[in-house]
């Protein structure tokens, strides 16, 4: 399985309902702020960990190299 390419688009994903979020709210502020709100939370901490997916890839890479050399 590749941890990486899942991962970054995970990232994609999640920065994408954010932003759509946002633009949802900026374009009828009153309108389901609660809801908007916990979109955008969701997509926070989607893309938080994704990135730790990432950087878990990255140490594991860095280890396994460790290893070989």
């Amino acid at each position: 399985m590749q941890a990486l390419p899942i991962a970054a688009s995970g990232l994609l994903d999640a920065a994408s309902r954010f932003d759509a979020s946002a633009r949802r709210t900026a374009a009828a502020p009153l309108d389901n702020l609660e809801k908007e709100t916990v979109a955008r939370i969701q997509a926070q901490q989607d893309f938080k960990a994704n990135a730790a997916v990432i950087r878990t890839a990255d140490k594991m890479t860095g280890t396994l190299l460790d290893m070989l050399a």
